[in-house]
């Protein structure tokens, strides 16, 4: 079973994404010991943004091959995505427009279009400075929804997210959130530790 592992934090060490994603990968390999992880950090080795490209060599379409080609082959990919300005992070973004390929992970169909990517689980670590999953400022979440509708574009049904919110209202609130989002780990991913 192959785990890609993806962080989009410009934080660096300070990203509550980052420390979820490693948890949440420490979490699978200890129930899946055979389990064979890829790293990508977008942040450190950001992709350009997507233009199209007409020649096959050129390093950009070289590069988007490969985030296709990895995102393809993963049995399980972990996100840590933040929530940057009620939506995802531009590099988070970049690698989407990478795997969101028509014939590859989607086609246009005469009844709709029609998710190719099907049968994968994805588990998406969210980190957010205020309170977004619910009340007055859930109409502003786009980053969760815009996740939930790409992912079921190209055909991904089993999506999960270990949430982590408040944190910039104070640090009790920061640990809370913390403690709470570290909790619901190990309610993640049974559907994966079954299939292994």
């Amino acid at each position: 079973m192959k785990l890609l592992h993806i962080d989009s934090s410009a934080l660096g060490s300070y990203s509550v994404s980052r420390q979820l994603t490693a948890d949440i990968v420490v979490e699978l390999k200890r129930r899946t010991p055979d389990l064979t992880t890829q790293y990508r950090d977008l942040a450190a080795q950001p992709l350009p943004h997507w233009t199209p490209v007409t020649d096959a060599s050129d390093p950009s379409a070289v590069l988007g091959n490969r985030m296709l080609e990895e995102f393809l082959a993963a049995d399980v990919i972990v996100i840590g995505a933040p929530m940057y300005n009620f939506g995802v992070s531009s590099q988070l973004k970049a690698w989407i427009d990478r795997v969101a390929v028509a014939g590859k992970t989607f086609s246009y169909t005469e009844k709709g279009p029609q998710g190719l990517a099907g049968g994968k689980h994805v588990i998406i670590a969210s980190s957010r400075g205020g309170h977004y999953s619910g009340g007055p400022a859930a109409a502003t979440d786009f980053q969760e929804s815009y996740l939930r509708a790409v992912f079921g574009f190209l055909g991904i049904t089993e999506l999960e997210f270990v949430r982590a919110e408040g944190l910039n209202i104070s640090d009790e609130h920061k640990a809370t959130a913390m403690a709470s989002a570290k909790a619901s780990i190990g309610a993640i991913g049974v559907s994966v530790a079954k299939a292994a």
